[in-house]
């Protein structure tokens, strides 16, 4: 969506609302789509004092998975924006900067801005709860859901070690 601010770009302590829904359904991250649902964006734009000033939010609900034991997990998306909008530079230093957006014929790209916001507010890692315990990596058992019947693999390590511990079966060492 783009937002026409050419009537309040040179009249100072003007406003303009704005709110819409944003499709990101064919956004993917790590093989899956948890855009699933749409992203709803509402904010203004104020002019202060002859800078244009961006404040909004993106709500929305992403459907992904545990990182540990792979359960479906919904997680509540709440980003809040704030940036800076320009016509143009004063010096060529700020191009590069994250915190000015710059206007094309006066008007802001409101899709890029939020959609940007989203996918770079996503956390690395999604658990279902602090204690999840994950999946056996033997048989791929649901750890949560109890103890799986594989036998605890020694760490390659460590096995020069574990012979120096074995013993015989009438408990004396071997030899």
């Amino acid at each position: 969506m783009h937002l026409d601010l050419r009537d309040i770009i040179h009249t100072p302590g003007a406003h303009k609302e704005f709110g819409y829904v944003l499709d990101l359904s064919g956004v993917e991250l790590f093989g899956e789509h948890p855009f699933n649902r749409p992203v709803n964006v509402s904010g203004a734009v104020r002019n202060m004092a002859g800078a244009l000033e961006l404040e909004g939010r993106a709500e929305s609900v992403l459907d992904t998975r545990c990182d540990r034991c792979l359960k479906p997990l919904q997680v509540k998306l709440d980003v809040p924006v704030t940036t800076l909008l320009a016509e143009s530079l004063a010096n060529e230093e700020d191009r590069d900067s994250d915190e000015i957006v710059l206007l094309e014929n006066g008007q802001a790209d409101l899709d890029e801005i939020f959609s940007t916001a989203c996918i770079l507010s996503l956390d690395g890692k999604h658990l279902c709860s602090e204690d999840c315990k994950g999946l056996c990596p033997r048989c791929g058992r649901d750890l949560n859901e109890g103890p799986c019947g594989c036998k605890k693999e020694l760490d390659p390590r460590f096995a020069a070690l574990a012979k120096l511990l074995d013993t015989d079966p009438d408990g004396s060492e071997e030899t």
